[in-house]
């Protein structure tokens, strides 16, 4: 079967390219993540994997969970690795422990653990839950991990799979989208290097839809690539009666201001694989930009890991 098809509709991730479907402004939103290696075989709801009383008390938990593994499902000989994280600009951190038996992972969340240095990248594979994921998804995964294999996980559904493969860069919660097995271990390279492929940045997950799109729009701009530019000052809003709402966001290092509109359309397809019927999305559009400064050059740019 034409793995570009299926139920009669095109796949939801080659049907948003082939409809130019904007990346910005569509990252899931988490200040924090945890990352519980489980090998699967992973239900459309991940954690109902773990035991009930676990996946409750992780669910509970004031941030992202996600199951994650290496690729190639590589079962782990002895105990299996949780990872927390601290995405928040000026917070970015991981932790890291172990764990034998899955009851002791409601302590994880509160355990100190041991400082993890280097970047982590996920990558959704999640097929259960759209099989975009899977298609695309492993591809990359293996690439990643065949060029640098310390930092790759596979990981449970991240959000946004009409942009797959979903790929998360941490700690910063950078969400890429549309990548493809050639590129992505120089995307890798760059976000080590303290810099960002823009062009397939679909946002921070510490910040909010709006902020991502205007980041987005600012880097464009101004040329700025740097995992830790444009800074957020101050964001406001202004509500209309068609329903639309200008969102007003101030950036800093390099200054930059971003008026946006945010509105949604109707599309003609499902917006994922699973979905049965028409989609509805949410646009963000640029209204007014204005910058005060150049961007750093790249070459300034410090690397972080």
């Amino acid at each position: 079967m034409d793995e570009a098809v299926t139920g009669g509709w095109p796949r939801c991730s080659f049907a948003a390219g082939a409809a130019g479907d904007a990346l910005e402004g569509t990252a899931p939103q988490a200040d924090r993540w945890l990352l519980v290696e489980h090998p699967g075989p992973w239900p459309r709801q991940a954690l109902t994997a773990l035991p009930a009383d676990v996946a409750d008390a992780l669910s509970d938990w004031e941030g992202r969970v996600v199951l994650v593994r290496r690729p190639g499902r590589t079962r782990p000989a002895g105990p299996r690795r949780w990872l927390r994280v601290d995405a928040r600009p000026g917070h970015e951190s991981v932790r890291t422990g172990t764990y034998r038996l899955e009851p002791e992972l409601v302590a994880a969340v509160d355990r100190q653990g041991e400082p993890y240095d280097g970047p982590l990248v996920l990558v959704c594979t999640h097929g259960r839950h759209d099989t975009c994921c899977a298609v695309r998804g492993r591809r990359v995964a293996a690439a990643l991990a065949a060029a640098d294999p310390e930092p790759v996980w596979e990981c449970s559904h991240i959000g946004g799979c009409r942009f797959a493969p979903a790929v998360v860069l941490l700690p910063h919660g950078y969400t890429l989208g549309g990548l493809d097995p050639a590129g992505a271990p120089a995307v890798l390279a760059a976000y080590r290097a303290g810099h960002l492929e823009v062009g397939s940045v679909r946002g921070r997950s510490s910040m909010s839809p709006a902020v991502q799109a205007a980041q987005h729009h600012a880097r464009l701009a101004m040329g700025a690539t740097g995992v830790d530019d444009l800074r957020l000052v101050h964001v406001t809003s202004d509500d209309h009666p068609d329903g639309s709402t200008d969102w007003h966001v101030e950036l800093a290092e390099p200054d930059c201001s971003v008026l946006l509109r945010e509105r949604y359309v109707t599309v003609g397809r499902p917006l994922t694989c699973a979905a049965t019927a028409p989609g509805r999305m949410r646009v963000f559009d640029v209204q007014k930009l204005r910058t005060s400064r150049p961007a750093r050059h790249a070459e300034t740019q410090n690397s972080r890991f």
